[in-house]
């Protein structure tokens, strides 16, 4: 495990092979990265108690903690539960994606990757995240027991404070400021990936899955964001 380093543009690479974890430091450090390295899921969970990244690179299978486990610790961690994660899987199988998008992941990459594709990747995730943090003041949306301070990037859920990634305030905020308006998965994907080619509309599905379980009563009967089939969701009307 490396020394901590300070900067907003620090990643943490969590990444049991070494040449792996050395090829990806060498482009992120082209790109002007500070690259802060881990090669278990333990060490992984100790640095970010210690500092804010602005990107982790996260293997999913990983000694003492796997990175399914690491990412759903990042996302209750009081430091980095709103940092972009691109999770690294020699699996191919679509259940496998899914499942590291379910643990809070906002990105995929398969193995064996071509460089130029992850650091594509890298500099969409970096540049949401960018515009998402610098985005204009919006006004207080509230609906039933949910109340969305945009300019804070800020969610209540029955007056209790919910912790959503930035993917998920997004596809939340855009639901809930036009409520009875459907949006089609493949609007909600230019609205919320923007120019993201990597992702398909099945990463929607999934979003909306996550969003359903912070905020809805019964994520299985949802009441607030509902499917319209065969057209996308929408937020119920008031």
């Amino acid at each position: 495990m490396l020394p901590v380093t300070e900067g907003s543009r620090s990643v943490l690479v969590v990444e049991d092979e070494a040449n792996i974890r050395d090829l990806v430091c060498l482009h992120l450090a082209l790109e002007g990265f500070t690259c802060v390295q881990a090669a278990n899921g333990m060490d992984a969970l100790e640095l970010a108690q210690q500092q804010v990244f602005a990107l982790v690179v996260l293997d999913l299978m990983l000694p003492k903690v796997d990175g399914v486990a690491v990412c759903r610790a990042l996302r209750r961690s009081e430091k980095n539960r709103t940092v972009p994660i691109l999770m690294l899987t020699a699996r191919r199988d679509e259940a496998d994606k899914v499942l590291g998008l379910d643990s809070g992941a906002d990105d995929y990459l398969t193995k064996p990757f071509g460089i130029r594709e992850l650091m594509a990747r890298v500099r969409a995730l970096v540049r949401r995240q960018t515009l998402d943090e610098n985005a204009d003041a919006a006004r207080t949306v509230v609906y039933k027991h949910l109340e969305l301070d945009a300019a804070r990037r800020h969610v209540m859920v029955d007056a209790q404070p919910v912790a959503l990634t930035t993917h998920e305030f997004n596809l939340l905020h855009t639901l809930l400021s036009k409520p009875g308006i459907v949006f089609s998965r493949e609007a909600l994907l230019r609205r919320i990936w923007r120019e993201d080619t990597f992702v398909t509309v099945r990463s929607v599905d999934t979003l909306v899955k996550r969003v359903r379980r912070k905020v809805e009563a019964d994520p299985a009967n949802p009441q607030i964001i509902l499917t319209v089939w065969g057209a996308g969701y929408k937020v119920a009307d008031v």
